[in-house]
């Protein structure tokens, strides 16, 4: 028997961690970029799952691929061969140009371990060389060590004591970076174009400049691409944007269009610091969330997805852009890379974000005045077209 919206959101209060804000409606299915909730109301998705439903809802070749591979296999450990964990990580290794991969579950563990190499790498050169600086509105994870790599100190609080050797410069500020540098310095990690932290890009020849200091020092160079990754830029990978090609990259996300996955891969040189014993996952890298991986990653590929969001990010920005000319009090800028935008506003977004929901449309506001828009990357002109008919009404009232 199906329930009401309102027995859900009471046996959620009563049952549920109260750590999410969430919006009062009861999704139920999706269908492509739209999702519908429990009375049949269609929303337009600009979140996708933030940013983690690439290929849309329901897609069918992924939900075959899924429904298949549950009715072979879901889990075996990994202590055995699949051939679905295989490709997947040939895939990343060819993409990427780097040489081995490790699969966890989320974006928080592909950066633990990502870290975790890093730190083993260092000590094996010297060991006190363990520091990781990371950029101020960085968002890397909520675990103990991913949320302090985040340089945001308000997820610090009542958690410590955090551990020691994370230190924070500027985002986008070379000079900073290299003052607070030294041979005892073990990674940079940075986002390539932040997220959480309010669609942030770099100048372009910011992360070359970091890469020379990171060869420099002997430091490892991470960027942690879970966000920003998997086409989302225009370039599979965001780093390719900037000419510069890291240590370790992390993905989540998108990875398996909705599935649990999350990976990072290593250079030759750094992946041999690890050996058998030193890392690990129980679920991390399972059959099915490969099977689903394989799915994203060959569609990526065979449907030219990443010439299609060139072309449809540059329109969508281009039509953000005319809200900034037309509301210029109210929108600040608009930034960002393919289908990874930010709209900065100079008023707090929820109440936009909740309007918005109102008109049918599902869009999300990120560092309290960020409308942020990572949809999925099978968007259309048509789509964007309806994005903005519901936009300006709602804008319109916040104009002033």
């Amino acid at each position: 028997m199906m329930e009401t919206d309102e027995q859900i959101y009471q046996k959620d209060q009563a049952d549920y961690l109260p750590v999410f804000a969430r919006y009062k409606i009861v999704l139920d299915h999706g269908d492509g970029v739209y999702v519908y909730d429990t009375h049949g109301k269609k929303y337009l998705d600009y979140l996708g799952g933030i940013a983690v439903n690439v290929l849309g809802h329901a897609y069918p070749p992924l939900v075959k691929a899924v429904a298949d591979q549950a009715g072979k296999m879901i889990h075996c450990s990994n202590l055995y061969y699949t051939q679905t964990q295989a490709d997947a990580a040939a895939k990343l290794v060819k993409l990427s140009g780097l040489g081995k991969v490790f699969f966890g579950n989320s974006g928080a563990e592909a950066n633990e371990g990502a870290i975790k190499l890093a730190r083993k790498y260092a000590h094996q050169q010297d060991p006190e060389k363990s520091q990781i600086i990371t950029a101020l509105h960085s968002f890397h994870g909520r675990t103990i060590a991913t949320l302090t790599a985040t340089g945001q100190p308000h997820y610090h609080e009542g958690f410590g004591p955090l551990p020691g050797g994370f230190d924070y410069v500027p985002f986008n500020d070379a000079a900073a970076l290299e003052k607070l540098m030294s041979d005892k310095t073990a990674a940079v990690m940075l986002e390539p174009i932040q997220g959480e932290g309010g669609v942030h890009v770099p100048a372009m020849d910011y992360l070359k400049k970091v890469r020379a200091l990171c060869d420099k020092y002997h430091a490892l160079l991470i960027f942690d691409e879970i966000q920003c990754g998997m086409g989302r830029s225009g370039k599979f990978f965001a780093y390719e944007q900037f000419g510069v090609k890291p240590d370790i990259v992390t993905l989540a996300k998108g990875l398996a269009g909705g599935v649990p996955i999350g990976a990072f891969i290593a250079a030759d040189e750094a992946a041999e610091a690890f050996h058998a014993g030193d890392h690990g996952s129980t679920f991390g890298g399972n059959p099915l969330a490969c099977a689903a991986a394989n799915v994203v990653l060959d569609t990526i590929e065979e449907k030219h997805l990443l010439d299609h969001v060139n072309e449809v990010g540059a329109y969508l920005k281009s039509q953000l852009e005319k809200f900034q000319q037309k509301y210029p009090k109210l929108i600040t800028e608009v930034r960002g890379m393919g289908l990874i935008l930010g709209m900065q506003l100079t008023r707090p977004g929820r109440e936009i974000v909740n309007e918005c929901l109102d008109y049918g449309l599902i869009i999300n506001c990120t560092a309290g005045d960020v409308l942020r828009f990572v949809p999925p990357l099978i968007i259309t002109r048509a789509h964007v077209d309806e994005l903005c008919s519901v936009l300006d009404k709602v804008l319109a009232k916040y104009a002033g």
